[in-house]
């Protein structure tokens, strides 16, 4: 691949004959140090677009991340891919935890980061997302008029409506005293409960994501020998608090607002972790200029088989509203 990172964290150099070069970062976001990288493409030393991105649900950005980096790279934008606060790289507490609205925030810190440095077109920003920040850059590109281009990757398009599908009804009342007792022994001072984020489907047993495709994205055991680092410092553990914090979290409602902004949905079509109907509906809703792209298979599918169809999809978009002309 184009960009890689060694098994220890340390990100490689890319080599001579690669369109970019990587380098690590870190920036601000009120109080929280982020961490990432930068990928700059080699140029004639004009300024050039930047493409701010971040992975999903628990992901960190090792997985896979950089790939998506290195094409966006390659076709001549500016990259900056981080660690969202709590997770990897990145400081925040408590750890482990998905506040949506905190990383809502994060992404126009890391614009706003991205429109100092040397070389970028503060003017030309681009925002990419996968999964749960998939809602993310449908609500920032909503509200953040900097940003001249979307693309959603496998999307969450309303957090309500993906809970009633993966917890039974009668359980949902359990799941709230559950919700209840962690916010009072937190504000007692205790530690948050940390609950698994996938598991073994012969195993059984509550997760966050208890699909057998999650299982085996998360622990890597089908990724190839050499993608088998990627997956050695995740952590099968959530706070219960990231559960409630979902449920509650609905980006679809943005989704009319993206407009006049291009908006590009890249969907698989037999996504459960993040339901196609809901991913489909949505793009119904929001304005042109818009674009579809559905991929055969499920939500991780995206970063393996179709990989390079949702890479491309994603490099041409930003292209051709980033860099219109060329």
């Amino acid at each position: 691949m184009g960009a890689s990172c060694s098994p220890d964290g340390i990100t490689a150099a890319a080599d001579e004959n690669a369109a970019y070069e990587i380098r690590d970062i870190e920036f601000d976001a009120e109080g929280a140090t982020l961490r990432g990288w930068l990928y700059r493409p080699k140029s004639d030393g004009s300024a050039a677009p930047v493409v701010v991105m971040a992975h999903g649900y628990n992901c960190l950005k090792e997985f896979y991340l950089d790939k998506y980096a290195a094409a966006v790279a390659s076709a001549g934008h500016v990259v900056v891919a981080y660690d969202h606060r709590n997770f990897g790289d990145s400081d925040g507490e408590p750890r482990q935890e998905l506040d949506p609205w905190a990383q809502v925030r994060d992404y126009r810190h890391a614009i706003t980061f991205a429109q100092t440095l040397d070389g970028v077109d503060p003017d030309r920003v681009g925002i990419w997302g996968s999964s749960y920040a998939g809602g993310h850059v449908i609500v920032v590109g909503a509200i953040d008029r900097r940003v001249g281009c979307v693309v959603a990757q496998v999307p969450t398009i309303s957090g309500w409506q993906t809970t009633l599908r993966r917890i039974p009804p009668q359980a949902l009342a359990g799941q709230r005293r559950a919700f209840d007792a962690d916010r009072l022994e937190r504000f007692r001072g205790g530690p948050p409960k940390m609950v698994p984020m996938a598991t073994d489907p012969a195993a059984g047993g509550a997760a966050s994501h208890a699909s057998p495709d999650a299982w085996e994205f998360f622990t890597g055991q089908k990724s190839p020998p050499e993608d088998q680092w990627r997956f050695r410092r995740w952590r099968n553990e959530i706070t219960l608090r990231s559960l409630e914090l979902y449920s509650e979290y609905e980006p679809g409602s943005f989704v009319e607002r993206v407009a006049p902004t291009p908006l590009l949905m890249v969907v698989g079509d037999n996504d459960t972790v993040t339901p196609t109907d809901l991913a489909l509906g949505a793009y119904n809703r929001a304005g042109e200029p818009k674009r579809l792209v559905l991929f055969p298979g499920g939500h991780f599918a995206a970063y393996t088989d179709q990989f390079d169809r949702a890479a491309r999809a994603a490099a041409d978009w930003f292209s051709e509203h980033l860099r219109p002309s060329t």
